[in-house]
This record gives C-alpha cells, structure tokens and sequence, in this order.
C-alpha cells in the first residue's frame, strides 16, 4: 500500500510539473528575445498594450520583443487580442493565460489588454509604477513566466482620480484610470446647464428659461433651468443630437445643474414635481427621463448633488439615466456611516439605490483650501469605496488631493487606483508596498507619521473637511507636542534615505505639508519666534520652487507668491498700529458665530489666512458698520481694513468703504470714500482699504461703514441669494 501510494504522489507530482512545463512561457533567455508579441487586429488598445510590454521587457533586460500582426501565434508566443468574446470578463476585465505555451492576453474590451499587460508587468515581472514618470523593477537577462490562469474584473465600469501624474500617459494606463474627455460625449462632464443652453445667448430674451426664486427669474452662468419649460427641453434636445452626432463614439452625456446651492426653479409647474416627489430631484429626474426616452440609445448623467441629493420618492430613473451621487458635505475624520453628515448622504445613497443600479459616485478626499495640508485620511478611503460598490456604484470619481506637493498625492492615487479596481485589497500592505518602494529605507518612519497623526485626529475629535485649514486642528493633531514627534520622524526619514538624492527629494516632498502648516499656525502666535519663522519660511520657499509646486488651493494661489505675502501680511510691521487692542462696537452687527469672533479679531494685530474659518470676521447678505474707540484722543495719519475676496465661498470684496473719525463718538467727520471695482477673479485675495491724510488727525473714535454685494451676481453660481464679505484686521497709524 504504501508503495502504490509513493507511486501515485511520483505520477501525480510529474503530472503536475509536466504541465507547468508546458505552461512556462520563455520571453527572454540570456539577454535574447525568444518570443513574438502577435496582435490579433492590431486596435489601438493592442497596440498600446504592446508598445507597453515591448517597453519594459527591453528595460528589464535588455532585450526586445518584436510585434507582429495578423500572424498565427505559435508556442512561445504572446497573443494579444482586444475583442474576443470572454462571457466571464466585463468591461475593462481581463484574462492572461500561460496554456499550451502561448501568453495570451485577451480584453473584454480595448482597454482591458491594456490592463492585463499592466497585471502581467506589475504581478509577475515586479515592475511598480509610483507617480510621474517615477517607476522600478530589478533588471533580468532571462524572463520566464510561470502558469497562468487569471481572470480580474474592475468593481466599478470607469475610475478617476485627480493626480497630477495623469499627465503621464503610461502612468494612466498602469493605474487604469480614464478621464471625462475619453467618456463624455464632447467632455460634457457635470455642471453643464449653461453649455447647453448658454444663458448669454438666452438669457436676455428668454428668461422664463432659466429658474424662478425669490420672486423672479434669475438668467445668469450659474443659473439652473426652468425643467418643466417645453422649449428648454426641445432646445436641448437638439443641442443634444447634435453632440451626439458629433461625438459618433460617444454614447453618454452629462446633463447637470450648475454648481451652486438652492438656485433650483420654484416655479409652480418645478414646484409641483418637488413637493409631491418630497425632493428637488423630483423635476430633474423628471427631465432626464424625458430625454433619455427620446434618445434610448443614448446614456445621460447628472448629479444629485447638493440640493439634488435625496431621491424623489415616487419616480425612477430610466436604465440609461446615471446618476452622480456627491457627497460634498460630508466629514472625513471617519468613514461616511460614522459622522452625522455621513450618515445622512448613506441615507439618500441608500435611496437611490433602491431605485437605479446606475450609479456614478464622486468622493472628496481633498482639502480644496489648503492642498499642502495634512489630510490624514487613508484609514477611510476602503471602507467608503466598499460602501459605495455595495450600493449599486457602478462609476467612480475619488477626487483626492492630487496636487504636486500636496499631502502624500502619489500615496494617495496608488490607494484609490487600487481600490476602485478591488475594494477587497489589503490596504495596509499596499501602503506599506508603496512606501518601502518609492520612499526606500525612509518607510518606517513616514509609516509611523502617518498613523501617529491618523490616532491624533480621530483623538482630538475635530472634523476634517474639503475646507479646512492648519490653524483649525493646532489645538488637536497639530498641537506643538505633536508637531515635534512628527518633525522627529521626518528628521529620522531624511537621514535614512541621505546619500540617495532621489529618495531624499520624495522625503522632502512629503514634508511640504508639515512645514506649511507650521507657518500657517505660527502666524496667528502673538508670540512668535521670528528667527525660526524665517528660517522655515526661506526653506519653504527654497522647496517649492525645487519641486515645482503650482499651487496651494483650488483657486491656484502660487506657493512662492504666499511666501511673499508673508513676508508682507504675516511678519511685524516696522510701526505698531494704534488701534491694538482697542474696542469694537458693531453698528449692524456681524452675522452669527462671527459675533463672538468680532469681539477681538479686528484689533488683536493678526491678518487672517486664505481660509475663512480663522480671525475673519462675516457680514452675510448685509452691509456693515462699526466704531473703533481707540481709549482716548490719539494722533494717527492713515487707516486700513482688510478684506478677503474668495468667490468659492461667496466672499465678494465689498463694493464701498467709508472711513470718518470723532472726537465724541457723535459728530462724525468724513475721511474718505472708496468705491471698489468689481472682482471676478478665481484667485483667493486679500485687499487692504487705505485712507491717508496728509495732516495729522487726533480722533478717539473711527467709524468704518461697509456697502456689500449682498447678493451674489448673475455670473456667480449663488446667484439670487446672499453673498458674504469678510474683515479683518483694522490698521491705524
């Protein structure tokens, strides 16, 4: 018995090894091609793939491939094909196989050749791709591949993120990513409204297109429409066929609101729809619908965002409508069935899930306001694309703060690059697969830094939101006893990777965020250091230039500019104002919480940063007016309020400033006037309002009165409700 059992485990183990043997595929022997790349109709996605297998075996070895098409594929060969039919692979999809000596590489479609030769590379052959042109593997004179027999499907039918290495196209593929333009019928891709119907075409002669609120109809860039108008929607509908007819490769199209919040029609017919459908999705699903069964062939997305979140109660979205579910207002200190906000965007997910397969999410991992901010958020990302994939997402947008020089932007890529492919990776090993290969003996450190300050978040109990700032958690994961544990590892990482130029800049990179934030929370110190804010405040700008950092935020404020404006803004004047300290009694008062900070933050000597959160005081939809008492009559030539203009957040310059002075605080004197000119710039902006006298003036009580905008503009995309203007420091000297 025993013998006849060591005979059958010797067959079995010579069966087993025979066809292994006959599954090897040889591509490279000593240094020497001994395979062909055979494409099978020579599609532009076969070629890509080919181009990029032919690419990294000559890196690897030395050696290349030649490509050949058309030709019958003969043992030892590898076959690439984009359209054979494969039931068990989807879109994207696809399968590698090592049988009867043939690598055959077959997608379900173009793209996924491509990404079976990505597999292929980065699985069998140990090749990494890690940001922008940034790639490794071990060189190799012989290539040979083992049994395959592989099949991997995407979780979601098209991914995208924000990188800033997209604009590497092998970077792209290697991640399989895809971008609106390739998709979208003409790059139509969310907030589209005004390109379909251009309200400076329509918008003077037709405003009964566009919606009606407050009274009236509001025609403007960031209008949304009239949805129950039959002439907008026989408009477009023709602008629609169209694009489609020009776009013969393009089956899907955005049809969405404008960015903005509650600009929706109240008309009665758009109203009517809401409130029985208990949402303002109600008239959108409603209009897509229409269109989409006038064109059945065609797909239309648009957003449930915002006002459009919550589903209608009664209608369905048509298989071909798609809709992009955002969840813009929600924290991400924890994941999103962990916060009240996040909960209350699974609620409205969970909606329209129960009424549509068709789902596009678009996630926010992004600090819109302060890119070079830590944004310690990794331990969130599976659990939210889990989340999504469990409710019916079929697309994905992570916007992740993907900005050159913002927080861990590679790291952060590689992660959701990973997970929209397969929400089910180990998302620690990856993390620590990426930080060993492109951070080199500099890993464990970063590792540490990076959980220390995850533990310290979730531990301080602040939130962290697409808006935030430094200044907002230096009392939490950026008190000072932390910022030091922190540049202690960092210190720790340079040293590691100190005689490796290469790995030493990554490390150097990665710390941008943490000496940003250093300077950020040191310029609302009233004691400062100034020594040391120098020195990090030149190093700063000495890194940014080196690494080419574009920009801080959303709105493209350069880095090196914010290093001279500190200078300017941040570091004490040569003259002390007067008013330091000094009383403030509000006229109209400021608008809610900015009561409590207007108390101090107008004389307290520190100008506030680009993000309103922090020493900025708010007027909302209102004009202001205050009085400065200065204690006693002084002697002063000049005054100065400082205003932020960030239309992002409906913070307009204001349009008049008036400045007059008293000696009883009854009888007032008129200084100046100062009328400003409209500002329409994207850029987040400060503006010092000056008045000088050429003869010295001894007041004890300065009036300041404030003419706001009030209501956002027909080219902002609040238009028809209240804009904010924001103040700050009041300088008098």
């Amino acid at each position: 018995m025993n013998r006849l059992f060591l005979k059958l485990c010797f067959f079995l183990f010579v069966a087993i090894l025979s066809i292994q043997l006959r599954a090897q595929v040889s591509l490279v022997k000593k240094g020497k091609p001994t395979a062909r790349i055979i494409l099978s109709d020579d599609t532009s996605a076969e070629r890509t793939a080919a181009n990029l297998l032919q690419n990294f075996i000559q890196k690897i070895s030395g050696s290349s491939l030649p490509i050949h098409c058309n030709q019958t594929a003969k043992k030892g060969d590898v076959l690439i094909s984009s359209h054979q039919e494969l039931p068990s692979v989807t879109s994207d999809g696809f399968s590698l196989s090592t049988q009867h000596g043939i690598l055959k590489i077959s997608g379900g479609n173009d793209n996924g050749v491509v990404y079976g030769v990505v597999t292929l590379l980065e699985q069998y052959l140990g090749v990494d791709y890690w940001g922008e042109n940034e790639y490794s593997f071990t060189p190799r004179k012989t290539i040979t591949l083992p049994l395959i027999d592989k099949i991997d499907n995407p979780a979601f039918r098209y991914r995208q993120s924000q990188c800033y290495a997209t604009r590497d196209s092998l970077y792209k593929w290697w991640h399989r990513l895809e971008e609106p333009s390739e998709v979208f019928a003409a790059t139509y891709w969310v907030h589209t409204f005004d390109k379909l119907l251009p309200s400076d075409v329509y918008g003077k002669t037709h405003p009964e297109y566009y919606s009606f609120f407050k009274g009236k109809r509001h025609p403007g860039k960031a209008s949304q429409w009239c949805l129950t108008n039959p002439d907008v929607f026989e408009i477009v509908s023709q602008r629609i066929d169209s694009i489609f007819k020009a776009n013969p490769d393009k089956h899907i199209i955005s049809v969405s609101q404008n960015d903005g919040n509650y600009t929706n029609c109240t008309c009665d017919s758009c109203k009517a729809i809401d409130d029985r459908e208990g949402a303002l999705s109600g008239s959108v699903i409603t209009f897509l619908n229409k269109l989409a069964a006038r064109f059945p062939d065609k797909e239309f997305s648009t957003l449930a965002y915002l006002y459009t979140m919550n589903p209608p109660k009664h209608l369905k979205p048509l298989p071909n409508v798609n809709i992009m579910l955002c969840d813009i207002d929600c924290n991400r200190e924890v994941s999103l069935t962990e916060n009240a906000s996040g909960r209350e965007f699974v609620k409205a997910m969970k909606g329209w899930s129960a009424i549509t397969d068709n789902i596009f999410v678009w996630d926010y991992g992004i600090n819109f306001d302060n890119y070079l901010a830590p944004f310690p958020n990794f331990h969130i990302l599976q659990d939210n694309i889990r989340l999504f994939k469990q409710h019916h997402a079929t697309m994905h947008f992570s916007q992740i703060a993907g900005s050159r020089g913002g927080d861990f932007a590679e790291l952060r890529a590689y992660l959701v690059s990973k997970l929209m492919w397969n929400p089910e990776v180990n998302t620690d090993s990856l993390m620590q697969h990426f930080l060993h290969g492109y951070y080199g003996e500099a890993a464990a450190p970063i590792y540490r830094y990076i959980k220390v300050m995850e533990g310290a978040l979730i531990g301080s109990g602040q939130r962290l939101w697409i808006y935030d700032s430094p200044v907002s958690h230096k009392k939490g994961m950026l008190k000072p006893e932390l910022m030091r544990r922190y540049n202690a590892l960092f210190d720790e990482a340079e040293k590691a990777v100190s005689k490796d130029e290469r790995l030493l800049k990554r490390v150097q990179r990665a710390r941008l965020p943490l000496q940003y934030s250093e300077l950020e929370i040191a310029r609302t110190e009233n004691e400062k250091d100034l020594d040391d804010i120098n020195r990090k405040l030149t190093l700063f700008e000495e890194r940014v230039k080196a690494f080419k950092v574009p920009t801080l935020n959303e709105r493209n404020n350069s880095p090196v500019e914010y290093c001279q404006l500190y200078k300017e803004r941040y570091m004490p004047r040569a003259r002390q104002s007067i008013a330091l300290g000094a009383k403030v009694s509000y006229l109209t008062e400021p608008t809610g919480r900015y009561k409590e900070v207007g108390e101090t933050a107008l004389t307290d000597g520190l100008f506030g940063g680009s993000t309103f959160v922090e020493s900025w005081v708010g007027w909302e939809g209102k004009d202001g007016a205050l009085v400065v008492d200065l204690g006693q009559s002084k002697e002063f030539r000049s005054i100065e309020t400082d205003f932020l203009h960030q239309v992002g957040q409906w913070i307009l310059f204001p349009l008049r400033v008036v400045y007059s002075y008293s000696d009883d605080g009854v009888t007032y004197t008129h200084l100046e006037t100062h009328n400003l000119p409209e500002d329409r710039s994207i850029e987040v902006k400060f503006r010092g309002i000056r008045s000088e006298s050429p003869q010295p003036i001894r007041a004890r009580y300065i009036k300041v009165e404030v003419t706001g905008t009030k209501e956002c503009p027909t080219w902002h995309y609040g238009v028809g409700h209240p804009s904010w203007f924001f103040m700050d420091e009041i300088t008098i000297l």
